[in-house]
């Protein structure tokens, strides 16, 4: 799916003109550096577990921190050595080399930084740690970074200015408009700096992607979705339809659409997700800004893993790398798991058994 997307010069176009012109970053890489895929599990006819595309990322995930919780579940539950984690046949040498070589790229640990805002409150702060550790890179908030004629610089714990000549970016451009944060540098100069994970891959491959990869026909394990204005202005209706998604036969401002999530383009975490969208709702979307929200066929996620509370739901989440000049390679997976509406621990409270866990299996 990503080769297809990266191949096709009439959706990158499409979807360049989708990045808010303040968060069109120069320099952008020729393919994504990271990049993660969600699947839900659900039944087909005849009860097979099947995948089912929820979101497709091109955006670092918790590379450091799944690989230590791999291991440690290992040792915790005294685990076969048969039972892998890594994908493409890795070990775990193997796996850290090829996690270097995407984000070092070849430089000194100490010019390289992984950029968040304010990454000491970050949820994910475990995995800065972790990564900041295994590489010898500093974790700084990108508010801090300091402009010096066309370089970027960050100040190290002796507070000592050090040029920048790569960022691993956990920046994600939601946050900084929400926050209203301003940097102090502008992201659409040129600066002498490369980007492992350049900033506009998020909004390239993202759920802008779903509905141009639904409407090939090429990829069965990507849902029906279409574009709010799509839906409401164009075939987008007759498309779900014809793919199979159960639509009302009369249309009033009361209809609701039950098979049918709606879902803001660039958001994190399932922020902004509607279930049950209503005809209302849909049309209350001011006009210029339809085409920023999709609507995608709602699966239904099929509990399967016993817990002592009770069956819970999964959503798989592989992991990618593509690093410079090598190829885009499977490496980690890990399992999501709830039994709300939504995954995710914040949809999830007072909830036992949900949350982010290891992936295994078995090699031989």
């Amino acid at each position: 799916m990503a080769h297809h997307l990266i191949g096709d010069p009439v959706y990158l176009a499409e979807a360049r003109g989708a990045i808010p012109a303040a968060y069109r970053v120069a320099g952008e890489t020729p393919h994504p550096h990271f990049l993660t895929a969600d699947f839900a599990l659900v039944r087909e006819l005849g009860d097979a577990l099947v995948p089912r595309l929820v979101e497709i990322q091109a955006f670092p995930s918790v590379y450091g921190y799944q690989s230590v919780l791999g291991e440690e579940y290992r040792k915790a539950f005294n685990l076969d050595g048969a039972l892998a984690t890594f994908l493409a046949g890795l070990t775990e040498t193997d796996y850290w080399d090829l996690l270097s070589r995407t984000i070092l790229g070849g430089h000194i640990p100490e010019n390289v930084v992984l950029t968040e805002v304010d990454p000491l409150h970050q949820k994910t702060r475990p995995d800065f740690e972790v990564t900041a550790q295994r590489l010898g890179i500093a974790v700084v908030d990108i508010a801090t970074l300091e402009p010096r004629g066309n370089k970027l610089h960050y100040r190290n714990a002796s507070g000592r200015l050090v040029p920048i000549h790569r960022i691993y970016n956990r920046a994600i451009a939601d946050e900084l408009m929400v926050r209203r944060i301003t940097l102090p540098f502008d992201l659409t100069q040129p600066w002498d700096v490369e980007w492992a994970g350049h900033p506009n891959w998020y909004f390239l491959i993202s759920k802008f992607s779903i509905p141009w990869l639904s409407r090939t026909g090429s990829f069965p394990v990507v849902p029906p979705a279409v574009f709010v204005s799509d839906f409401l202005e164009g075939e987008g209706r007759s498309h779900l339809a014809a793919a199979g998604v159960s639509l009302p036969a009369g249309v009033d401002q009361d209809t609701v659409y039950g098979e049918l999530l709606l879902k803001p383009l660039f958001s994190f975490a399932g922020k902004g997700i509607q279930f049950d969208p209503t005809q209302a709702q849909l049309e209350a979307i001011p006009a210029e800004q339809r085409g920023d929200y999709l609507l995608q066929q709602r699966m239904s996620f099929v509990p399967t893993i016993e817990t002592p509370f009770g069956l819970t739901q999964a959503e798989i989440r592989i992991l990618y790398l593509w690093p410079d000049g090598g190829d885009l390679t499977p490496v980690l997976s890990l399992v999501r798991l709830g039994r709300g509406k939504m995954m995710g621990v914040d949809h999830n409270r007072n909830q036992e058994w949900v949350g982010a866990s290891a992936a295994f299996f078995p090699t031989g």
